[in-house]
């Protein structure tokens, strides 16, 4: 497997192999933060959008700044956007394009085990909203086998092989998160678990919205016919199916919110 970091550059792969389960785990999650409408948010890591639209379809916001390192992602994001209410911007988690106190809600979706210091990012969420504004995440609970593509990661265990995994796994744990947001300093810290379900038709949808993944893709894309036909086999025995013998798969997110001080 390559040492090299996951990147996400093609941001219509990334509408199919994760924007969809985004969605799935932003719903429960804007659900949960119930916010106010009429408020200026920040979407740390944006990606490709998913995360962003929601926001725009759902709070009624002021204002949307998305935030991300991929200029081909942010590409996506601007061409899919109607709403006219979101701007995107190139930038670090740790290093946000932000004037202080600017925003008075952040988010990060599934981007708090990209940041290489999780600490860091949160410090600046916390930075560019105002006293009272709101920090908060979701993340695949990926050290406890939350992540969408768990039966293929233990596939390719079971064949001595490691997929490549963001690089700090350790930060979606929901007490890790409870403890980074209270050491922020945040306040009125509160964590939830989010579990989703999405069906797909066969396994080899599966598979394929799988494979779009730039950690899993390259990997594989190396071994050997019979090797990859072998993984391919166990993850399908792996898989759940509902009575109609669709594959109903569940993953499993954790959240964390707080309150900047005033």
């Amino acid at each position: 497997m390559t040492d090299e970091p996951i990147r996400f550059d093609d941001g219509a792969a990334y509408e199919e192999m994760m924007g969809k389960w985004s969605r799935l785990a932003g719903e429960v999650f804007l659900d949960w933060l119930h916010p106010a409408p009429n408020l200026r948010w920040v979407d740390v890591g944006c990606g490709n959008g998913a995360f962003t639209e929601l926001l725009a379809e759902r709070c009624t916001p002021q204002s949307i700044v998305g935030v991300d390192p991929s200029e081909g992602q942010l590409a996506y994001a601007r061409s899919r956007h109607r709403a006219g209410i979101a701007r995107f911007a190139q930038g670090s988690a740790q290093s946000l394009p932000l004037e202080t106190g600017s925003a008075d809600a952040a988010s990060m979706a599934l981007v708090i085990f990209f940041v290489p210091d999780p600490a860091a990012g949160i410090a600046e969420m916390r930075r560019v909203v105002r006293p009272g504004g709101t920090v908060a995440t979701y993340a695949w609970d990926m050290a406890g086998d939350g992540f969408p593509w768990e039966p293929i990661y233990v596939a390719m265990h079971e064949h001595g092989l490691t997929a490549q995994r963001p690089p700090r796994i350790d930060a979606s744990n929901r007490q890790n998160l409870e403890r980074l947001w209270r050491d922020a300093r945040l306040e009125q810290v509160a964590t939830r678990e989010i579990i989703v379900e999405r069906p797909f038709a066969t396994f080899e949808a599966f598979w394929n919205s799988a494979m779009l993944a730039p950690g899993l893709k390259g990997g594989l894309a190396q071994q050997p016919a019979a090797t990859l036909a072998s993984i391919k086999a166990r993850s399908e025995a792996l898989m759940p199916r509902d009575a109609a013998g669709r594959i109903v798969y569940r993953a499993r997110a954790n959240a964390a919110k707080g309150t900047a001080p005033q």
